[in-house]
């Protein structure tokens, strides 16, 4: 096997091998990337730009003298390349899915598409791939061996909205630990999990600073709630002002501090928003941990409030405990703002199951109105003052439906052309169509019977 030691330019292409089962070089290895992180993130940039320098979508923004790749060519990269996001390259992809040429984006043949979900915020999106990054990818899972070689466990996905699902699961599993391996998605494989058996609660990953180019778009709190800095209001990036300053490099984010993940990949993305919102938990020797916090956009909103996906998951798992002792589970939620009526108003699907002999039919009025009035009471305080003060906002309304009818949404989903292998549970439905599929699957609607308290800079008002 091999026992070389491995320099920064065999960390980058093609991706190192050895041997997977190797647990010592797998584990040197993973140190050596996350001790030289910055240094690898420019070579990482530096490969990226002189191969696909010729592409027209790079040559579009400036000009590189390969010759000459230094860190004044990096700050000449952040000034002329835009931050994007999906719909400003769309155009060049569906270009080469109807044909032309892949050096428009890509220097290397891109040899498939692969299609991300399209529940998390929109319709599905077609992702480059080369042959290449199949290696990239093949390296990526051999590198989680060394990992996970220390067991049994059960590989599951418990971030972001997933963590619903972790009761479930803890129920099912016989006790075996559950383990959220990897951070990966249709754009790019991120990062892995160095503490495979801690709790699902606290599961960070630390990215691989050789997978792509990383950089961080600033978010901060703000009154509950996650407020993005680089702010272009529906406007495409590319038309949009603002201070480079605030986008930081893997290395220079800040502990505690949250952001928006935007990557440079080897298949043809240039400073591609992916939409996660990430935390910064700690650092692997140089290398940053982050704990997924939700998706970027994912919101109800019928007035000033924004109720993103970490905000729904919080109130619906408090709304929640009311059931369980009842013996029912929520096996699955979504939800979407109603505006048909005057004050439009938040409604909550939820799928029940039964833990012994009870059946829908048993639901306690009065507990299910209390539920809705859990879920108003554990939104932030501008849905709160929109409820109570503005009366803007309706009565948050909870329906209950049969069993099966999210694997019916699912059915729905894919058949519009949602990727069957990578389908989540939509936390917020926008398609006119899917919410006729849910609502005809009703079983029972309850409403909030309470006003939620309103508390502006910390003082309890009304109570």
């Amino acid at each position: 096997m091999n026992k070389q030691p491995v320099t920064l330019a065999r960390m980058l292409l093609p991706p190192p091998h050895y041997d997977p089962n190797d647990n010592e070089a797998g584990m040197k290895l993973l140190e050596d990337l996350t001790t030289n992180a910055y240094q690898i993130q420019l070579q990482v940039l530096k490969e990226i730009l002189t191969r696909n320098a010729k592409t027209e979508y790079l040559k579009g923004y400036f000009n590189l003298n390969i010759g000459h790749f230094d860190v004044d060519v990096l700050q000449v990269f952040k000034k002329n390349v835009p931050v994007v996001n999906y719909e400003d390259i769309k155009p060049y992809i569906e270009r080469i899915a109807n044909g032309e040429p892949s050096d428009i984006i890509s220097a290397q043949p891109i040899t498939e598409f692969l299609t991300s979900s399209g529940t998390s915020g929109g319709q599905p999106k077609m992702m480059p791939s080369t042959d290449e990054d199949l290696e990239r990818k093949t390296f990526f899972y051999n590198m989680l061996i060394p990992v996970m070689n220390k067991t049994k466990y059960i590989e599951v996905i418990v971030t972001g909205s997933m963590a619903q699902y972790i009761p479930i699961l803890e129920f099912y599993s016989g006790g075996l630990p559950l383990v959220s391996t990897m951070y990966a998605s249709s754009e790019c494989y991120f990062g892995i999990n160095f503490k495979p058996l801690c709790k699902p609660s606290d599961v960070s990953y630390t990215l691989l600073p050789n997978m792509a180019y990383f950089e961080f778009l600033p978010v901060e709190k703000s009154n509950g709630e996650l407020t993005q800095e680089f702010q272009c209001n529906g406007i495409s990036d590319q038309d949009c002002q603002h201070d480079e300053t605030e986008i930081v490099d893997l290395t220079n984010v800040k502990l505690g501090h949250c952001y928006e993940l935007v990557v440079t990949t080897f298949t043809g993305l240039y400073r591609y928003r992916v939409g996660d919102i990430l935390m910064v938990t700690g650092f692997h020797n140089n290398a940053p941990q982050f704990w997924f916090v939700h998706r970027k956009n994912v919101i109800l909103s019928i007035d000033t409030d924004k109720t993103n996906e970490e905000d729904l998951l919080k109130a619906v798992t408090e709304a929640k405990l009311l059931i369980e002792p009842l013996g029912f589970l929520l096996t699955e939620y979504t939800a979407y703002a109603d505006t048909c009526s005057i004050p439009g108003h938040y409604v909550v699907f939820w799928e029940l199951k039964s833990k012994g002999s009870n059946n829908l039919s048993e639901l306690d009025t009065d507990i299910m109105e209390q539920c809705c009035s859990r879920v108003e009471e554990s939104l932030d305080s501008v849905y709160r003052r929109c409820r109570k003060k503005d009366n803007s906002i309706g009565p948050l309304e909870i329906r209950v439906v049969k069993d099966g009818t999210f694997d019916a949404l699912m059915d729905f989903s894919v058949s519009q052309g949602s990727s069957v292998n990578q389908y989540k549970t939509p936390r917020c439905i926008k398609s006119e169509e899917a919410i006729n599929l849910l609502d005809s699957k009703v079983v029972g609607r309850f409403f909030s019977k309470r006003v939620p308290s309103w508390e502006p800079f910390g003082i309890t008002v009304n109570k």
